[in-house]
């Protein structure tokens, strides 16, 4: 009965030591190979007190059962009598399994854990280069080296050694290392040797005596010639034996690998020579190096090699890397290259990223070093290629606020001794956190989580990223406020020269009127400063990734003081989460939300409205224009009401539609442009719609009262009729009449006339609201006709003289306004004309053909890229709309379809009744789209329509954010317009012209 009673206490003593499969571990105890320890309790409690119990104990036994006869007990006799070796050993087998693996190959190696010197403690370069003096072949080298690297994790695991220090021996043992390998290439050729001067140069985190556990180390070779050799012969020798060092580090043997060798970071990448003397390594700096190559020199630092031809690298290249801020586009180029890291993560993988992911360790060090090349030009207390150091450097500066500094050491510590013990694990390069529970337990305890380690990690690993991920405002922008408001009294200040400098590098143009408004925002103890200092940090750093930050922070200042002794705007923009980002985008952004924005400031509470950016339906609109006018004592202010509601309701569609594009950190950018260009095309169509309803009933009240001697209605045409206009369109009508009973017909044309003169005159009237402007030259005979006819006129007109041109203006006709009776009877009567039966015939399909060469060849401004102009440019607007108005002219009396005036509409029913392939079908639509989303993109950055590219560089830039391209990339907008519409003039060739 005693048997199970034991096994039963065991069973649950191991339970309560950690161990997750006590069966299995009890099983291990009772092995031969641990006869004389496994009752120690020592054992045990040591056991239970490493990251895994399991995996301690099962390396423990593999390590016993590979000892000889006679060493055996002296490893367990050590293991029980001496603290300090089984902390190491056991806390190193319950972290690593790839050190367990090596022990249990080489088992003499646990000698190395033994000794408790205090050299041993802190070992630097002099002892890792002892450790490595015997290895002489590769091989050799390798288990040298896994030999040092398990002092190193012992003193890791143990807590001897900080994260700072692990980071920097294990540069330190990389240094010695990369020393060895050069001290093997050279003795294997030592012709080359004598031939030459080779200098390693260290790059990244080994040139930043920052290292991980495994991680491609970094260099660049400088080389020159010796003893007289000829400098081509030299280079070619001391390319061999750069060559040869990176193979010997590189390459898996019987022992591993140790890491990769990577040089891609040298002048031209894996372009360049492998080698390249001093000379030419500043020749290419000076005249080809981009901005990020002078960021990864920040680190370069002489490591192995000829010491001198090393100094003289670092000390040439020094000076180039600290005026690297001073370089146009500097900081565009920084940013850059950060997105194209995050772009390059696997979707699967990006909340696992500790590395590259947002709220990453990558975040950390692109600040730091942004922060370093902005102010290290003037300060060389900045110089420091270690990131911890760096930033303590910065606070200590007043570059940034001790405390937010602090907190995100805190959390940059944190995150990279999560990233070591994934690491240590099984000594692979990798930067994922585990998914699987027994990893995440492991990882947990082995960062001294044991109550709950699975859960604590976790949480602790989101508290940090999310501290990281808010960086930006806790670096870049708190100490500017605290530059012109004194926040925290008693911390070093960012001086005028320093505030200004970081603001340009930031993206102000005029950091000195930043800095003003800054000051005007946050200074003073009234509560609307404290709530500005609150939300300024952030709000700067919206701003900052907009193409024009002094916009955006000149127009907040405007809003704020406008509204700042308003109750609830602040308080909207402090407590409405999505408030305030969204009023930062849409000020920011460019010319025409901002203008719509100052004319009536509270509109900005459409903003903190969930529903609030949402259109408004037509009924909706017209109800509340209608009831406005009928209210008013006047046509002049019943009208000037109408045009509040558009005014407000364009901002609500200008917001929408700029949030939309940009997205917000919370939701992405929308996806399909389409459902983008749709809506707006909607929104400002009803918009128009019921503005001129408005006048209409305005103009009528004011001179016939309730009625109008004649019936009247608004048609219409062109993009207004496809309810596709844009922020900057005209709105193309036409006016039809029809006398009521008992009224001269001349009567009835006077009034007709008389109200729309008066209509015009009212939508145009000097309001601090936008005009809308009326144009009816699609009329009958155009400008010579009369501009409103009755329905037989129209008939009569057309039945006589109507060119085919006027057939296809009026594909796009729809009532709009005024009588609904008489607008859907004046569509009868074009019907026929515009969807005409058995098709047009071969002449008008010609006469189209023709129209549309001559148009192309003469109404293309002069001076105006073709292949850029949206209208009338290869592939625009017109090429697309021609097109699919041709199709409807020729099918749409036989598919019901087609009958719709709205251009995306009839290309999907063209495709569904088979009359246009799927890929042509999706080339034209997507085409249509971007030509118009550019359109719109001009009116919103500018304040005024245009059909082309602006020149300007920041507006250009602000039509690239709007389109979702990033900062620095309207080069690739370009390009990408002029192919997509260079794709769909193709197709336009094919099915207008008929190839």
């Amino acid at each position: 009965m005693t048997v199970p009673g034991r096994r039963s206490s065991t069973f649950i003593r191991l339970l309560r030591s950690g161990f997750t499969d006590p069966s299995a571990a009890a099983r291990l105890l009772d092995s031969d190979a641990l006869a004389s320890v496994r009752t120690d309790p020592v054992l045990l409690d040591a056991l239970g007190a490493t990251a895994d119990p399991d995996l301690a104990l099962l390396g423990l036994v593999r390590l016993a059962e590979a000892q000889s006869d006679d060493e055996r007990p002296v490893l367990l006799d050590t293991l029980v009598s001496a603290k300090p070796l089984r902390d190491r050993l056991l806390r190193v087998l319950g972290a690593s399994e790839a050190l367990a693996d090596h022990l249990a190959r080489h088992p003499r190696d646990w000698h190395a854990l033994v000794t408790y010197e205090a050299a041993d403690l802190h070992p630097g370069l002099a002892e890792f280069e002892r450790g490595l003096a015997r290895a002489h072949d590769p091989i050799a080298l390798r288990v040298a080296y896994r030999r040092c690297l398990l002092s190193i994790a012992a003193r890791d695991v143990c807590g001897t050694i900080d994260l700072a220090q692990t980071a920097a021996e294990l540069a330190d043992l990389a240094t010695a290392t990369l020393r060895a390998a050069l001290r093997i290439a050279s003795a294997a050729a030592p012709e080359d040797a004598a031939q030459c001067r080779l200098a390693v140069i260290a790059m990244g985190k080994c040139g930043g005596n920052e290292l991980n556990y495994v991680s491609d180390v970094d260099v660049i070779f400088v080389g020159d010639a010796a003893n007289g050799a000829e400098e081509a012969k030299a280079l070619q020798a001391a390319t061999r034996l750069a060559s040869h060092l990176m193979r010997i580090c590189s390459e898996t043997t019987i022992e591993g690998t140790i890491w990769p060798v990577d040089a891609n970071l040298r002048p031209e990448g894996r372009n360049g020579p492998l080698v390249r003397t001093l000379a030419s390594h500043l020749a290419y700096y000076q005249r080809w190096a981009k901005t990020w190559e002078f960021q990864a020199l920040l680190k370069a630092r002489a490591v192995a090699g000829d010491p001198e031809l090393g100094a003289q690298y670092v000390e040439a290249i020094t000076p180039m890397v600290w005026q690297a801020a001073e370089r146009e586009n500097f900081v565009a180029d920084v940013q850059k290259m950060r997105r194209r890291v995050v772009d390059n993560i696997p979707a699967s993988q990006v909340d696992r990223e500790l590395k590259l992911g947002p709220g990453g360790l990558r975040d950390v060090e692109f600040a730091v070093q942004l922060l370093q090349l902005v102010h290290g030009r003037s300060d060389a207390s900045l110089r420091s290629g270690t990131t911890l150091d760096a930033l303590h450097a910065l606070a200590a500066g007043g570059y940034v606020g001790r405390a937010d500094a602090a907190q995100l050491g805190d959390a940059y510590r944190f995150l990279r001794a999560m990233e070591h013990r994934i690491q240590l694990y099984r000594l692979r390069r990798t930067h994922l956190v585990p998914e699987d529970e027994a990893d995440l337990r492991r990882l947990g305890r082995s960062l001294g989580l044991r109550t709950e380690p699975v859960a604590e990690l976790n949480k602790a690993w989101r508290r940090h990223a999310s501290v990281v991920r808010r960086l930006h405002e806790k670096l870049f922008y708190r100490p500017l406020l605290d530059a012109v408001a004194q926040l925290a009294p008693g911390e070093t200040r960012l001086s005028p020269r320093a505030a200004g400098q970081r603001l340009e590098a930031l993206g102000y143009a005029d950091p000195a009127a930043a800095l003003r408004h800054l000051e005007a925002l946050a200074s003073g103890v009234t509560r609307k400063a404290a709530i500005q200092r609150t939300l300024l940090p952030v709000m700067l750093g919206w701003f900052a990734d907009s193409a024009d930050p002094d916009a955006g922070l000149l127009n907040f200042r405007k809003v704020s003081d406008a509204l700042g002794k308003t109750p609830w705007y602040l308080r909207l923009l402090r407590d409405e989460g999505a408030a305030a980002e969204n009023l930062a985008r849409v000020l920011s952004a460019g010319r025409l939300a901002p203008d719509l924005l100052m004319r009536a400031p509270e509109a900005v509470a459409l903003l903190g409205d969930p529903e609030g950016l949402q259109p408004r339906t037509h009924e909706a609109l017209e109800q509340e224009v209608l009831a406005a006018v009928g209210r008013a004592d006047s046509a002049e202010a019943g009208v000037v009401a109408a045009r509040g509601v558009r005014r407000r309701e364009l901002f609500r569609t200008t917001a929408a539609d700029i949030i939309g594009s940009y997205g917000t950190e919370e939701r992405p950018a929308e996806e399909d442009p389409g459902a983008l260009v749709d809506r707006v095309g909607n929104a400002v169509s009803d918009l128009t719609a019921v503005t001129i309803a408005g006048a209409l009933r305005a103009a009528v009240r004011n001179h016939w009262g309730e009625t109008l001697p004649t019936r009247f209605a608004v048609i219409g045409v062109g993009r207004f009729g496809g309810h596709e206009l844009g922020y900057g369109s005209d709105a193309d009508v036409l006016f039809v009449h029809e006398p009521r009973e008992g009224v001269d017909e001349q009567e009835a044309a006077k009034a007709a006339q008389a109200v729309i003169a008066e209509m015009r005159r009212l939508l145009q009237l000097p309001t601090a609201d936008p005009p809308l402007l009326i144009d009816a030259d699609l009329r009958p005979e155009g400008r010579s006709g009369p501009l409103v006819r009755t329905l037989p006129s129209y008939a009569a007109y057309y039945r006589r003289w109507a060119l085919t041109w006027e057939s296809q203006a009026l594909l796009r006709a729809e009532p709009v306004a005024g009588d609904i009776d008489l607008g859907r009877r004046f569509i009868d009567l074009v019907d026929p004309l515009r969807y005409p039966s058995e098709g047009l015939g071969e002449e008008a399909v010609r006469e189209i053909r023709r129209l549309k060469a001559r148009m192309e060849s003469e109404r293309l401004p002069r001076g105006a890229d073709p292949t850029l102009h949206t209208k009338l440019g290869r592939g625009g607007l017109s090429d697309v709309e021609w097109t699919v108005q041709l199709i409807q002219m020729r099918h749409a009396w036989s598919e019901p379809g087609l009958r719709t005036t709205r251009t995306r509409e009839a290309l999907a029913a063209a495709h569904a009744a088979g009359l246009i392939p799927t890929e042509e079908a999706q080339i034209l639509d997507e085409a249509w789209v971007l030509a118009t989303r550019v359109r719109n993109a001009v009116m919103l950055v500018r304040g005024r329509a245009g059909d082309t590219f602006p020149t300007e560089a920041r507006e250009l830039a602000a039509v690239g954010r709007y389109l979702g391209y990033a900062e620095g990339t309207v080069g690739e907008m370009l390009d990408d317009y002029r192919r997509i519409t260079r794709r769909a003039r193709a197709v336009v060739e094919d099915l207008f012209y008929g190839g």
